[in-house]
């Protein structure tokens, strides 16, 4: 395989012993560059022995060990700035600009079907939590021998949201040249020499689990915490597992604890709503050795939730193997997903009781704002006095967690924040995009570096039945409770 160890020549700066792959398009080597002096590759002039290197291909340009690669380029905070005081109007912004003012996320590029991950990435991003933790990890990227470390894969999402947050749309080729090291499956090519379609669910489990071992759990003063490590506390969800054997009365029964980090929505002909195809799940056959009767038997497998996350992942099983065709078939069924959603049900009867508490206060606002809306409306009927104004209330927000288990949720209620879609008819074909929620009244579509504001009646219309884009993954947030304040509290009963 061609590949020599160069050296790279920026400025007074030279990096020895930096790895070159001619079997790799050029791009993945200014990767390496952006890796070592932050200088993005849309900015490199890369040249060796005077030819400049394109990003396709290495043309004509005679490599050899050892030789000294000239890099031309500055990182974007050494570039001179706009005035600070400039007349701008909105017919004469690029796409970056409007993105920037009307704060709309940055899109990816497409590096070559790499939609998969790029869905999954803006997905991730609506995690505010996520967000701190990964600013406070201070890994670097730590690419050495080919190696590639949970860390790496860490500090490259770190180093891309970074870029994401200034409002640039990026091509996210250091993320994409981690994963691949890490996971080779990523970097596998077609006979046209273009990078393979993946499962975008694989992605996004491959990126929770290198996060899960770095990212170290946040605390708070006012709140305790039982995880070592940021993925567990906020994602991470925990089943009450009881087997029963169905052949045998004289077979104990076990029960056990198993750790989860997105739900299963199975689909069948049955299965027409998101919370049927959670609880099919929730009670299975299965078969295993039973101790009293020496062999094999049918027990019956019922799971229960015992710790619900702060975020909740529903997967959307929409695939399935086909061994004729060797492919991942796709099940095209609608099944309608909710904007709200209640987990009440999937719990044990011992997190329900803890659950009872905040879902009370639920309760308690709802009636308090429709008595407000009851006493304002017969207020404009009557004439009489004024009502008190819901406009001027300030509100607080309550915790989302208990006080015992920072990054749990403390209601089982969760609001839908992101969902990942998948268009065509089997995983490793089609196209990914991401759906995610600006504000209550706005959501942006992600298809790779095209952001468009969509509603919230467009994202419910994705959940299947065509060969348009069908809900895949989904990613519910806390259900946050307003109240409010003391001084407003006060105020309202002044006018009752």
């Amino acid at each position: 395989m061609p590949v020599y160890n160069v050296n790279v020549k920026w400025g007074r700066a030279i990096f020895c012993d930096v790895e070159l792959n001619t079997d790799e398009e050029p791009m993945v080597f200014k990767a390496q560059i952006y890796a070592l002096t932050g200088v993005l590759p849309v900015r490199q002039k890369v040249m060796i022995k005077g030819s400049v290197i394109k990003d396709e291909n290495w043309g004509n340009a005679k490599i050899s060990d050892n030789i000294t690669v000239l890099l031309m380029g500055c990182k974007e905070e050494d570039l001179p700035r706009e005035p600070s005081v400039k007349p701008l109007f909105l017919e004469d912004m690029n796409v970056t600009e409007i993105a920037s003012v009307s704060n709309t996320p940055a899109g990816l590029a497409n590096l070559g079907n790499t939609c998969y991950m790029n869905a999954t990435v803006q997905c991730l991003k609506t995690v505010p939590e996520l967000r701190d933790s990964l600013k406070s990890f201070k890994g670097g990227l730590g690419i050495s021998g080919g190696m590639i470390s949970a860390q790496s894969v860490t500090a490259a999402l770190r180093d891309l949201y970074e870029l994401m947050d200034k409002g640039i749309s990026v091509p996210p080729i250091m993320l994409l040249q981690v994963l691949q090291m890490a996971f080779p499956r990523f970097a596998d090519k077609n006979e046209n020499g273009t990078f393979v379609q993946q499962d975008a669910n694989e992605c996004w489990t491959e990126i929770i689990r290198m996060l899960q071992q770095k990212l170290q759990a946040l605390s708070q003063e006012t709140f305790d915490s039982k995880y070592q490590y940021f993925i567990d506390q906020y994602f991470g969800g925990v089943f009450e597992v009881e087997l029963k054997c169905d052949e045998s009365e004289e077979e104990p029964i076990t029960r056990s604890e198993e750790s989860f980090l997105q739900l299963s929505c199975f689909i069948s002909q049955e299965v027409k709503y998101m919370s049927t195809g959670l609880k099919s799940k929730l009670q299975e056959k299965i078969t295993k050795h039973s101790q009293c009767l020496n062999r094999d038997a049918v027990f019956t497998k019922t799971s229960k939730i015992k710790r619900l996350p702060a975020y909740l992942t529903v997967q959307f099983v929409r695939f399935y193997y086909k061994e004729k065709e060797a492919i991942n078939a796709k099940i095209l069924k609608e099944v309608k997903f909710p904007m709200e959603f209640d987990a009440y049900d999937l719990c044990t009867p011992e997190l329900q009781a803890m659950l009872m508490p905040m879902r009370e206060k639920f309760k308690e606002e709802e009636e308090r704002r429709l008595k407000l809306a009851a006493q304002m409306k017969d207020s404009v009927l009557t004439s009489h006095s004024h009502a008190p104004n819901e406009t001027k209330t300030s509100f607080t927000s309550e915790p989302f967690s208990f006080n015992a288990d920072l990054g749990s949720n403390n209601s089982g209620y969760y609001r839908l924040q992101a969902v990942l879609t998948h268009r065509g008819r089997s995983s490793s074909s089609g196209h990914y995009v991401a759906w995610i929620k600006q504000n209550e009244n706005c959501w942006i579509k992600c298809d790779d570096d095209v952001v468009t504001p969509v509603s919230s009646e467009d994202v419910l219309k994705l959940c299947g039945g065509g060969d348009w884009h069908c809900a895949y993954v989904l990613l519910y947030g806390p259900k946050v409770l307003e109240v409010p304040d003391a001084s407003s509290q006060q105020s309202e009963s002044n006018h009752t």
